[in-house]
């Protein structure tokens, strides 16, 4: 089991943060029809009553966008990958089919708005997870964006380094068709234990139907 912490510098500038992890062994595959026609409809519903504003009222958007400009980041720019799948989606773009546990979390993702961390559990280095912010000059290598500047941003890190922040996670630890032990981390910046653990669950019952999946187990922190 991964342990998770949560550093004072968090708790400093979210002192509501609330946090699931989910950890599980699961089967990915290149695609799932199914999970993409959920996808499609829980989009076609976000195109029929949002707009690229009116998503950032989101609780969850909201939130985490709060957490960035306290930490000094900039959500306009740098933008949590919650807020950054729906507005895709509400200019008409079409989401980017990866694979079917990186589509699944993001499908969780845009239903409950938090930003969702998945991993390759067998790629870390060490058993813990800390979740603290991002510093100046710190190396990280985001999925599909190269070196990234974290700086501001929160993050976890293991033993060896940074391993996901909510806009982007990192390419050393990120989840391929070889997968078989996945941690999903569920960010509740807004302090809302039912719905993060709401959506905890809704992973897990994703990965019982997409992912040859008992659910594993879901572990909150704070």
């Amino acid at each position: 089991m991964i342990n998770i912490i949560v550093s004072d510098e968090i708790e400093t500038v979210c002192p509501g943060f609330v946090g699931a992890a989910v950890e599980a062994t699961a089967q990915n595959s290149g695609h799932s029809d199914a999970l993409w026609q959920e996808i499609g409809a829980l989009s076609a519903d976000y195109r029929s009553r949002l707009t690229t504003e009116s998503l950032k009222q989101m609780p969850a958007i909201e939130a985490t966008r709060r957490v960035y400009r306290a930490c000094g980041k900039d959500p306009s720019r740098y933008r949590p990958s919650g807020e950054a799948l729906v507005r895709r989606v509400l200019q008409g773009k079409e989401l980017y089919m990866i694979d079917t546990l990186v589509d699944l979390v993001n499908l969780a993702s845009m239903a409950y708005g938090y930003s969702i961390g998945g991993f390759d559990a067998d790629k870390f280095c060490g058993d813990t997870l800390t979740l603290g912010i991002g510093r100046e000059g710190e190396p990280y290598e985001g999925i599909g964006r190269g070196l990234l500047n974290i700086a501001g941003l929160p993050v976890y890190r293991d033993a060896k380094g940074g391993v996901g922040t909510p806009t982007s996670d990192n390419e050393r630890t990120k989840m391929t068709l070889e997968t078989t032990h996945v941690l999903f981390l569920v960010n509740g910046y807004d302090g809302d234990s039912k719905q993060v653990e709401a959506c905890a669950s809704y992973l897990q019952d994703l990965l019982r139907r997409y992912a040859g999946s008992d659910g594993g187990t879901i572990t909150t922190y704070r």
